[in-house]
């Protein structure tokens, strides 16, 4: 399962089955769970730890140091769940003590080529990230997300669950939960309303989300105003919660 060209540090610890391919480079404090593939010429460093069944495609830089001016070598680490398929020259940093310490990815994420997560960032489950997004430092990402290729994401922004972005988006402020935005700089672009639909939303549930997204962009309301309607819609459908939740605690302001 493991190609004789490989190179492997001793301190590395790989589940018996793990598979790794010719010339990949795995270092010390890597852990890689059952099941899970590493293609030729991918480098993994640690501290590290994959999961079970995950894909890591050739070329990719996994578990590197942060691009940070501020890290000095401290061992802060990157976390990565089961089930992610990571595609070819996808950069992905560990993190930096100015925050938790690690960057996370959650489980069963599509991460296609050229993609590049950097230091600190959250990310959750079911996610993909089409050709060459880009995350800045300190980046949150909610579950369900989609973003589109070319999109790039300002360090500290959140986005939040069933959201989407269209391919080119700047991405400078949050992303509300179920909110398509598009466009450099972002602006809204209605509900995520096919996404919804695919994953079994109700479509009782979906109306109750596009009345809670036109008291957010279209009642010319201040947020601060429009937060104190969603919570009244929140009594009765769950999932305008979770947007209320989330707008209580954005900090850079949303896309609007």
């Amino acid at each position: 399962m493991i190609d004789p060209r490989a190179v492997i540090d001793p301190k590395a610890e790989l589940a018996e089955d793990v598979s790794v391919g010719p010339f990949a480079v795995i270092g010390p404090d890597v852990q890689i769970g059952a099941g899970t593939w590493i293609g030729p010429n991918a480098v993994i460093n640690g501290p590290t730890r994959i999961g079970r069944n995950n894909r890591i495609y050739q070329f990719a830089s996994v578990g590197d140091a942060p691009q940070d001016k501020k890290y000095k070598g401290e061992p802060t680490r990157l976390e990565i769940g089961d089930g992610n398929t990571i595609r070819e020259f996808v950069t992905i940093n560990r993190g930096t003590v100015q925050d938790e310490g690690v960057t996370r990815i959650g489980d069963d994420n599509w991460i296609m080529a050229y993609v590049h997560i950097a230091h600190d960032c959250q990310i959750g489950s079911h996610t993909i990230f089409a050709n060459n997004a880009s995350l800045a430092g300190h980046v949150r990402i909610e579950d369900y997300v989609i973003l589109g290729g070319y999109t790039l994401v300002h360090q500290f922004c959140a986005l939040g669950v069933h959201s989407f972005t269209a391919f080119s988006s700047g991405i400078a402020k949050d992303v509300p939960p179920y909110v398509m935005v598009g466009g450099f700089a972002a602006e809204p672009h209605g509900l995520n309303t096919e996404g919804l639909k695919r994953r079994g939303f109700s479509p009782e549930t979906i109306a109750k989300l596009k009345q809670a997204y036109k008291t957010l962009y279209r009642s010319k309301l201040t947020l601060q105003d429009a937060l104190a309607e969603l919570r009244v819609q929140a009594a009765d459908c769950a999932e305008v919660g979770i947007m209320v939740e989330f707008l209580e605690k954005q900090k850079r302001g949303i896309v609007r």
